[in-house]
């Protein structure tokens, strides 16, 4: 028995806009981007620069080249964030005087002082998403695993 092919009319269940898991982390992100925003935008970050400065509050200071493995970007992508971020006095960004081909990405004291005012953003975040915690970490673990 062959079946009907489905007429060009008629909906293919594989293909509903609904049951697309790129459409559900797509509308995720923006959603995210939403709720960000405003709390960025009071610290004078962007959400990639927010990033960024999250790595170096975790160390600073960083290569250029690890910063964009932590960040899973590249050096033409990040060169022009980080010039921002210069410019903002956030950080500093000097060549090792032991190998010149690499850039040494440092927090400044402004850059630092920052961290402070952005400690409140997880929560603010997460009070807008109404979720239990434990569901959050389980969807940010599941999440990575899908990003690998």
């Amino acid at each position: 028995m062959s079946q009907k092919p489905a007429s060009s009319d008629q909906p293919v269940e594989i293909l509903r806009l609904d049951n697309q898991l790129c459409f559900a982390l797509y509308g995720a992100a923006n959603r995210m981007t939403r709720l960000y925003r405003p709390l960025l935008d009071a610290l004078g970050l962007t959400y990639p620069q927010y990033l960024a400065m999250l790595v170096l509050w975790e160390a600073s200071p960083r290569t250029v080249g690890a910063l964009g493995e932590a960040l899973d970007l590249d050096s033409s992508t990040l060169t022009p964030l980080l010039k921002r971020l210069e410019a903002g006095g956030l950080v500093t960004r000097d060549r090792d005087p032991e190998d010149e081909r690499r850039v040494i990405v440092a927090l400044t004291d402004k850059g630092r002082a920052l961290r402070d005012q952005a400690v409140t953003i997880p929560e603010k975040v997460f009070c807008a998403l109404d979720m239990p915690l434990e569901a959050m970490g389980v969807l940010r673990d599941r999440l990575k695993t899908v990003a690998r």
